[in-house]
């Protein structure tokens, strides 16, 4: 019996809410709609519905818009919203395009 070679693994792939862009599962942020509330899933492995976001601002900004909540099908409570904004801040600022801006 031959061994087969050259097989991949297979890499789940998550679509950002903010940007839209497709990328491997593991490079996106989860944030999880649960019986508690709206909260960041670091482990990608809570319970509940979720959706993805990449770990730019600019990505949360938009998500934070409107487009998050509609991907988990609920309404942000205020305490909700504050939370991702908190940890908004601990993310860097925009993307490609605003990193070329900055050396112009």
């Amino acid at each position: 019996m031959t061994k087969k070679t050259g097989r991949r693994k297979h890499v789940p792939q998550r679509t950002c809410v903010g940007c839209r862009e497709v990328l491997a599962k593991r490079s996106l942020v989860r944030i999880v709609r649960t019986p508690h509330g709206v909260v960041v899933d670091s482990t990608g492995k809570l319970a509940g519905r979720g959706a993805y976001l990449h770990d730019k601002r600019s990505c949360w900004e938009r998500g934070l818009s409107g487009a998050l909540a509609q991907s988990l099908k609920t309404e942000l409570a205020e305490e909700d919203r504050e939370q991702l904004l908190a940890y908004m801040e601990t993310l860097p600022h925009g993307g490609a395009g605003q990193e070329k801006n900055k050396s112009d």
